[in-house]
């Protein structure tokens, strides 16, 4: 037997706010500047996180082991103290000494980085009140461990608590915090998804081991656009910026080869132009293989079925490889027909016209359709001297300023085909 209450429905809830008055603000009468930034001077970094920091805001920056966010980081601190604002690099994985030795290496020697090996955040509260810091970096956030908890460093609650602590006196203050992320084999950042809802600005450093590129993009950003990417190249100094992509991710192509294809891509806000490769060749075991570096698998299996159902060309006993050269990821729908255009050229070992750039995205039933952002692709083309594009049909584009390269409209896949590998 359980005993039930049972409410008088008639009786109307009393609902009562706080005793005290709340103060609003009308967004017209609202002063400040907000639109200041503090510029690194790193061209790469500061397009990434929207064209420089906002002070007081909070970052955080995941990718995999030894791919170079500590690195990057400690140079971003570096570039700072020149500007004359102070840091603190705090590490809870490393000691005082290697933060040292790769300093030396990136040749940063100033007197405005402190450095501490601490992973409590009463303890780093203390270090951020002795003085008036800038910039704060943790390095990694699942290190920290608030007293308030009992349970280990690195687990969700030792990261909720640790994360809001740091970051409630960082708004206080307005000192910008950089937090360095682990990352799960899926590549997300490790810990509770809350803490990506926490902080301001999600970066990821991207990049292949053996590939000389890294790639910091942007996934969530309060104060500019997302999906903006920077590029860096591995020096012994540490990591340059590349400040003209396209040039760098083309320049070794000879020209005149099958399998290979030269499209646009757009990364946030910058046409950045690369090179596809493609290799179509018979299998050796019962099950052809699909591989690809840099695109997406399923979307691979999509295209080999358009061509296969639409054009008739057969991929069923083949093994195909597709490769986007520079360790880049593209995933964005606008190179479909330049993979397309590699898959077919590979394999009838016909080569794409040199000075060619093809964009375009591949419908299932077979249709070549629009694609955003197409004029400043072909600008970016055109100034790198490329003198001939096929691309989607119906799109309206200023002539005049695209005086420099011949423009080729398809409507279908066949017709792309054919005026690539006429």
């Amino acid at each position: 037997m359980t005993e039930e209450i049972q409410e008088n429905k008639s009786a109307k809830k009393k609902i009562s706010g706080s005793k005290s008055n709340v103060e609003t603000y009308r967004l017209s009468e609202i002063t400040g500047d907000t639109s200041y930034r503090i510029v690194s001077g790193n061209s790469e970094f500061d397009r990434a996180v929207g064209g420089g920091v906002v002070p007081g805001s909070s970052i955080l920056i995941g990718g995999d082991p030894g791919i170079g966010k500590s690195t990057l980081l400690l140079q971003q601190s570096g570039l700072y103290a020149g500007e004359g604002f102070m840091s603190l690099y705090v590490t809870g994985e490393e000691s005082q000494t290697q933060i040292k030795i790769r300093a030396d290496r990136l040749g940063i020697d100033t007197d405005m980085i402190d450095v501490a090996c601490l992973v409590d955040t009463d303890e780093i509260i203390t270090a951020l009140n002795q003085r008036e810091y800038k910039f704060l970096i943790i390095d990694s956030i699942q290190t920290l461990k608030s007293a308030q908890l009992e349970s280990s460093s690195g687990t969700v609650s030792q990261i909720r608590e640790s994360v809001s602590t740091i970051l409630d006196i960082c708004q206080v203050k307005e000192i910008t915090a950089f937090l360095i992320g682990h990352v799960t084999k899926e590549g997300m950042i490790a810990g509770p998804k809350v803490l990506e809802h926490m902080v301001d600005v999600v970066l990821y450093f991207e990049g292949e081991k053996n590939h000389m590129f890294r790639i910091l993009r942007s996934e969530k950003n309060r104060y500019g656009p997302t999906n903006e990417i920077g590029i860096f190249s591995i020096e012994s100094s540490g990591l340059k910026p590349v400040s003209n992509p396209s040039e760098v991710f083309i320049s070794n192509r000879s020209g005149n080869e099958f399998g290979s294809v030269i499209t646009a891509a757009m990364e946030g806000s910058r046409p950045i132009l690369l090179e596809l490769q493609a290799l179509v060749g018979g299998t050796t075991y019962g099950y052809p293989q699909r591989v690809t570096s840099g695109f997406d698998p399923k979307r691979l299996a999509l295209l080999l079925a358009i061509l296969e159902k639409r054009q008739r060309i057969p991929f069923g006993d083949k093994d195909v490889f597709v490769n986007i050269t520079g360790g880049l990821r593209i995933f964005e729908t606008a190179i479909d027909l330049a993979i397309v255009i590699a898959l077919v050229s590979s394999l009838e070992e016909a080569a794409v016209m040199d000075k060619t750039i093809i964009i375009g995205e591949v419908g299932l039933g077979g249709e070549i359709r629009q694609v955003p952002g197409l004029e400043r692709r072909l600008l970016e083309a055109q100034r790198l001297g490329f003198t001939r594009a096929i691309i989607p049909g119906g799109m309206k584009l200023d002539k005049q300023a695209l005086n420099k390269i011949h423009i080729e409209s398809a409507g279908a896949l066949s017709d792309a085909i054919s005026l690539a590998l006429a």
